[in-house]
């Protein structure tokens, strides 16, 4: 049933976000304004690789580690574990919580650079909507939707304030995108560090099943 998150890139560039996608040889890669990232079906090749990163020199590759050849690069690797939501979630907001419009691109591009510095690219709200919390006129927590298939929808960008931990803004603001994903009429999925070990315990909490684990290889010329 899920058998496409086993590539979500590669799917995501292939349907939804088809309009993103840059086609290098067998590897989908998406345009670096709007997110630095790509997939293979099967494993990445040297000139693939080397032809994005003539316009991108920092980025990931999912899946299978590729294979570099002769190109001369800094190759690192993080795994993550995949989650998929099957069934709404069922809570009670705090808080109020809010979609982000245009008038909101430079403080939430602003915001998620000051944890995150290569997290966002300039253009990376243009792959879904993004939802935030405000306390004082001052964003201080996003979440939103990134890789987009057909069907399912990545959830992303689960990001707050340290300042405004524990407050269960994270949690609201997933269950509330989630939630939109469904009505959406797909199926929400993510992706986090495997020892992030905080994150998964609320992600788990909140319902996400553990699918199993993708590589990202960092690629740096």
């Amino acid at each position: 049933m899920y058998g496409k998150l086993d590539n979500p890139v590669y799917h995501s560039l292939n349907e939804y976000h088809k309009n993103f996608c840059l086609n290098f040889g067998d590897s989908k890669f998406y345009n670096p304004e709007v997110a630095a990232f790509g997939e293979s079906l099967n494993v990445a090749k040297e000139n693939n690789i080397t032809d994005y990163a003539k316009i991108c020199d920092d980025f990931l590759i999912f899946g299978a580690k590729p294979e570099l050849g002769e190109f001369k690069t800094e190759m690192s690797q993080l795994v993550c574990d995949q989650y998929v939501l099957e069934n709404k979630i069922e809570l009670d907001y705090t808080e109020e919580i809010v979609e982000l419009q245009h008038e909101n691109h430079e403080e939430l591009l602003v915001f998620v650079k000051k944890f995150y510095p290569h997290y966002f690219k300039s253009r990376t709200p243009e792959l879904g909507r993004y939802f935030g919390i405000f306390k004082d006129e001052k964003l201080v927590a996003v979440t939103g939707q990134r890789m987009q298939m057909n069907d399912m929808t990545e959830v992303s960008a689960v990001i707050t304030d340290p300042d405004y931990l524990g407050k269960g803004f994270a949690k609201q603001l997933v269950a509330f995108v989630s939630n939109t994903i469904f009505e959406d009429g797909k199926t929400p999925f993510l992706h986090v560090a495997e020892n992030n070990l905080g994150a998964k315990k609320l992600y788990e909490k909140l319902g996400f099943d553990l699918r199993g684990k993708i590589n990202l290889w960092g690629v740096k010329r």
